[in-house]
């Protein structure tokens, strides 16, 4: 393994725990105990689907996980609720720590502060499994194997935390005299939220972040989302302004070597799905590999099982990153016709959906619009 992150962890755990006659090496060229980010989110389908290979796993997870029920939108200080959509959190350093715990528990033998310069260093095992991120090692040594494909999306997006709780997973938009902002916002444990702040690139321009150090970009985002931080301050962690790069490879393995996680793929933010998706595409890896002695056919079947259902999550996670490029132009509707342009998004959810899913939402909508009034 190389990568330490939730979907490295998680495959080395797996496969030792199923497989314990194995030696499995797992590789993470940072410290145990260093991590970027604040908080991990998981919807309910994401759990459930989790829970049915492995629940144990969710089973000890989940005492330690916040939930909640809906999502809160914030538009020019007013404020909807979207119900039935349930999420849960957990801080990403104690989902490691978790992690990491279970794989060694099993036998794994981690090694931290350990950085893999060239995969030669890799030479004599039957298998390498590259969960290092969106900087791979080994995709970006054999990219063109793998077919890789890089772009970016257009908007300016910085992680950071907060002290203040959040009551629900909630999204705030302010219109300012240079542009307009976007915060998610959710809590991951008692004491501490994630708060990510999201601009296009004009307004970051016009905010000269480009020529602003962490502390100076925080205040800023600290005085844009005054009322929504009510005191609390922003916390940094190498917090610094990024595009969303877009990941993806045409073939998943090459030779011995098999991508997961955000080596192999990325999924936008605004659907929540990286740590989902590394976690699913190990196990699938496991199941995969247990399925075919034969190492090439194994990860093909790997591709051909995966592939599928990571496109039609990825291509969800675009449409939803597009609307987020555009979503200046949709604060100018109205609160009730914004809240629905937002959860339809993504091309999933359509009105019968949304009927069952929220009702309480849908029942609000709709009397708005039928009403006449402004929506």
């Amino acid at each position: 393994m190389i990568g330490g992150g939730p979907g490295g962890l998680y495959f080395a755990y797996l496969w030792k725990r199923r497989h314990p006659e194995d030696q499995v090496d797992l590789f993470e060229q940072n410290p145990a105990d260093a991590t970027w980010g604040f908080g991990v989110v998981f919807s309910d389908q994401a759990l459930e689907f989790l829970r049915a290979d492995d629940p144990e796993t969710v089973d000890a997870i989940a005492p330690h996980m916040e939930s909640w029920e809906n999502i809160t939108l914030s538009l020019g200080g007013d404020s909807v609720a979207i119900d039935g959509v349930g999420f849960s959190s957990i801080g990403r350093l104690e989902l490691l720590r978790f992690l990491q715990q279970r794989a060694l528990d099993v036998g794994v033998t981690p090694r931290f502060d350990t950085q893999i310069q060239a995969v030669d260093q890799l030479n004599g095992y039957d298998l390498i499994v590259a969960a290092d991120g969106l900087n791979s090692l080994v995709r970006r040594t054999f990219e063109g194997d793998f077919g890789t494909s890089l772009s970016y999306s257009s908007n300016k997006f910085v992680w950071y935390g907060t002290s203040k709780r959040f009551d629900t997973l909630s999204q705030t938009f302010v219109k300012t005299d240079r542009g307009a902002f976007n915060a998610h916002h959710y809590r991951y444990s008692p004491a501490m939220s994630t708060f990510l702040v999201e601009c296009d690139h004009a307004t970051w321009q016009a905010y000269g972040f480009a020529y602003k150090d962490v502390e100076q970009s925080k205040g800023v985002c600290e005085e844009v989302f005054a009322d929504t931080l009510g005191g609390h301050c922003l916390v940094s962690n190498k917090s610094v302004w990024r595009n969303f790069p877009w990941v993806w490879n045409e073939h998943w393995s090459f030779k011995n070597m098999v991508l997961i996680g955000d080596a192999l793929h990325s999924a936008h933010f605004s659907i929540g799905s990286g740590t989902r998706l590394a976690i699913e595409d190990a196990i699938a890896l496991v199941k995969a590999l247990e399925s075919d002695a034969h190492l090439a056919t194994a990860l093909h079947r790997y591709q051909a099982a995966r592939k599928p259902v990571v496109q039609k999550l990825v291509n969800a996670a675009r449409t939803s990153a597009f609307w987020y490029e555009q979503f200046a132009q949709h604060m100018q509707q109205g609160l009730m016709d914004f809240a629905y342009s937002y959860i339809t998004r993504s091309g999933r959810i359509d009105d019968a959906r949304l009927r069952h899913m929220s009702p309480g939402f849908m029942a609000r909508y709709e009397a708005a619009r039928n009403g006449g009034d402004e929506a």
